[in-house]
């Protein structure tokens, strides 16, 4: 999953940003309310956190941009501002939750983890589909009751198609949503675990390949 963070303080800019690397996020980072609009804008992104008091454009002005561009990713604030009338103006500007300065690190990622599951449909932390079980929380997949051994990136390719089940998902789309915007990407890396993953729910079959489009993760249990 892929985490803008627009935050005009350096240090907990790269604070949030160790943080959410460290439970295996992608992370772009912007340094004020213009530059954030614009990753916003212009990135795939699976959530954002924005700061309220942000330079150049006001967090509050920065949500309702995103908002009326049509970018429905889920939004987190975080904001010095401990009146409950600044908390309702970022709600009411479009944000989806949140968070008082100064915060504890463990529920700033519970309640991301909580947006992004429920904007891809799912109320509960675990996601089923037939034997195989995800726990978001947790970072473990189990099948047939068995805790499955996943690389960190195995894992981030199982959730993302896990969260769009049924969809058919491109390999640009989930190379756009597993590395950060600077990183050496190469489709046949993607491959590679995709096809560890297969191998590891053999003989079940839940990722097909749709030729020319992508994936497509489905509770089909058959073999091929």
């Amino acid at each position: 999953m892929r985490i803008l963070i627009i935050e005009d303080e350096p240090n907990l800019r790269e604070q949030l940003a160790s943080l959410l690397r460290s439970n295996g996020y992608a992370v772009d980072v912007a340094i004020d309310g213009k530059e954030g609009l614009y990753f916003g804008s212009e990135y795939p992104v699976d959530a954002a956190i924005v700061d309220l008091g942000l330079p150049e454009v006001d967090g509050i002005d920065l949500i309702k941009a995103l908002r009326r561009a049509k970018r429905d990713f889920p939004i987190l604030v975080l904001t010095a501002r401990s009146q409950w009338q600044d908390k309702v103006g970022g709600l009411d500007a479009g944000a989806d939750d949140y968070l008082t300065k100064p915060f504890q690190t463990e529920e700033l990622i519970a309640r991301l983890n909580a947006l992004i599951r429920r904007s891809a449909g799912h109320a509960t932390p675990v996601i089923t589909c037939a034997d195989l079980s995800l726990d978001t929380s947790r970072k473990i997949a189990t099948l047939h009751d068995t805790e499955m051994e996943l690389t960190a990136f195995e894992y981030k390719v199982l959730e993302y198609l896990m969260l769009n089940q049924e969809r058919i998902v491109s390999k640009s789309e989930l190379t756009e949503h597993l590395y950060e915007q600077d990183f050496d990407r190469d489709s046949n890396v993607l491959e590679v675990f995709v096809g560890r993953l297969r191998k590891k729910m053999t003989p079940l079959n839940f990722i097909r390949t749709v030729r020319g489009q992508g994936y497509r993760f489905s509770p089909d249990k058959s073999a091929g």
